[in-house]
């Protein structure tokens, strides 16, 4: 056999070089080892799961390639010896471990969310922990002045969690501090040291609590971005989260900060957050999202990242039964249930694998193919009812677009869901069936918009008032038929009462239009 020459021998060493180097810059900017953890964030602050919905879909996530669960339980934590805390829909002690139990099966590792700072309203309205408050009328915030009673609750709520978790982290919120500084002992230490050493000492309290029951602690990197200066402060093992749904990434502040400072960190994107609501959801800004947030966490070399997926924002409305007692509390903010969310949910799960940012495209034609036996021309009509006119509406105005009318986004809704209706998918119907529904409910809260702005404009009395009882009346039958409908899709999915709660707060409006014009 004759011999290769020693020219074409060195030729084809340094290509097989360039090919090698080639691989190690798409890996180098990419990412694609470092990220050791691949979460999925679950909110039951409201719409809470049943057990069997939780196991389904933490199979789902394992089989997509996920690794981790972030579990914000809220009020459907059992809490032992706080038991005033936890809601009418908290899980059994039982039904936890057993969760747990499930998902360590899956090699899935489940790290509990404890709020110990903002977003502790489900804490804060029993007047057990009044003295915590940062505001008597304002819940969503613990004093930071206060260290030895914060020590003693969170010492007790961090312990009770980690003795039904196995990780070894322990999230504990911090993020949207938005009272930071506001009652007069945090004003006055403010004055003297600065928000940044205020919030990063009771933070460095809740991490050294953490720290004790030889766990790391895991925090959302907002406040951190905003007021860096003390971030040092914190145990080194400390993790923080960098959240980013398509902002610019020093939204919060300056993150080379957070970069330099040492620390762990994880990104997070999202599937369900502001301005996504009962009535909207902004497709097309979460498909962004991901095609464009997940390819930086690598490039940033971030060690894990986390999809949050959030049923409400919150922020919650206080109902108080006289001037000092809160009875009740209700979510600024409620989106779809998350059974609807799959397709989402996939293009996540595929985005963490792919050494490229995801083409948002070919991924729906091909999700589409998979799973409702779509033809590409399908699918892309799919996708344009998806993301076909996003957009809020305030006061009957069509919020940012100042060229689109109220009656415009309607026949814009009118449309996409006709070629939803129109599309025959082979499999997966239940599935499929998700996206009319929310589409439906879309445009009857838009119909319901419409008859607001009549009833609020010049031209409505008592005279013109009778003209307008066949459309409450229409609107109310169709609410009823949609109500029917979620039931049908949803039940099974988040507990029954949830159920209710959902469609008597998303019907708010047309019964109080339909009382007022057919009552």
């Amino acid at each position: 056999m004759k011999k290769p020459h020693a020219n074409y021998l060195n030729f084809a060493k340094r290509c097989l070089l360039l090919v090698v180097l080639f691989c190690a810059v798409i890996i180098n900017v990419y990412g694609q080892d470092n990220l050791k953890v691949k979460a999925f964030h679950v909110d039951l602050r409201i719409q809470v799961m049943t057990m069997p919905a939780l196991k389904q879909l933490a199979l789902k996530l394992h089989n997509q390639g996920i690794n981790t669960l972030i579990m914000e339980w809220e009020g459907s934590f059992p809490y032992n010896g706080e038991t005033v805390i936890s809601n009418k829909y908290a899980y059994s002690r039982a039904e936890v471990k057993d969760f747990i139990k499930y998902c360590d099966g899956l090699h899935i590792d489940v790290i509990p969310l404890q709020q110990t700072f903002g977003h502790v309203e489900y804490i804060l309205r029993h007047y057990k922990y009044a003295a915590l408050r940062e505001d008597d009328k304002d819940f969503s915030q613990v004093c930071p002045s206060e260290p030895e009673l914060n020590r003693e609750l969170f010492t007790k709520l961090i312990k009770d969690m980690i003795s039904l978790h196995d990780s070894p982290y322990v999230h504990i919120g911090g993020d949207e501090t938005f009272l930071l500084g506001h009652c007069e002992k945090c004003k006055k230490k403010a004055a003297e040291v600065g928000l940044s050493r205020l919030y990063f000492d009771h933070i460095k309290l809740i991490c050294d609590i953490v720290n004790s029951l030889g766990k790391k602690p895991v925090v959302w990197a907002d406040i951190a971005l905003k007021y860096p200066d003390y971030i040092h402060l914190l145990p080194k093992g400390t993790v923080f989260v960098d959240w980013n749904y398509g902002w610019d990434p020093n939204l919060f502040g300056d993150r080379s900060k957070l970069l330099a400072s040492g620390y762990e960190v994880w990104g997070a994107p999202a599937i369900r957050s502001e301005p996504d609501n009962f009535y909207i959801e902004k497709w097309s800004n979460h498909f962004e999202n991901i095609r464009n947030f997940v390819p930086q966490i690598k490039s940033l070399h971030y060690q894990g990242v986390v999809m949050t997926s959030w049923s409400t924002s919150g922020a919650y409305s206080t109902v108080f039964d006289s001037n000092d007692d809160a009875v009740a509390l209700y979510p600024v903010r409620r989106v779809y249930p998350l059974s609807a969310f799959n397709l989402l949910i996939t293009a996540y799960t595929e985005a963490v694998k792919s050494n490229q940012p995801l083409d948002i495209s070919v991924f729906i034609r091909s999700y589409c193919k998979t799973n409702y036996g779509f033809n590409p021309a399908d699918a892309d009509l799919f996708k344009k009812a998806l993301f076909t006119a996003p957009y809020p509406v305030m006061f009957g105005k069509v919020k940012g677009k100042t060229n689109l009318s109220l009656d415009n986004l309607v026949d814009s809704t009118r449309s996409a869901l006709s070629i939803l209706n129109k599309l025959k998918p082979q499999k997966n119907l239940q599935e499929f069936e998700h996206y009319r529904l929310m589409a439906e409910i879309r445009l009857l809260y838009l119909n319901t918009l419409q008859l607001e702005a009549v009833m609020n404009g010049d031209q409505f009395n008592e005279g013109t008032k009778g003209k307008y009882r066949a459309t409450a009346i229409s609107l109310k039958q169709q609410s009823a038929k949609l109500d029917e409908k979620f039931d049908r899709l949803n039940g099974g999915f988040i507990q029954a009462g949830e159920l209710a709660d959902e469609k008597a707060l998303r019907n708010a409006k047309i019964n109080e239009l339909f009382d007022k014009l057919v009552r």
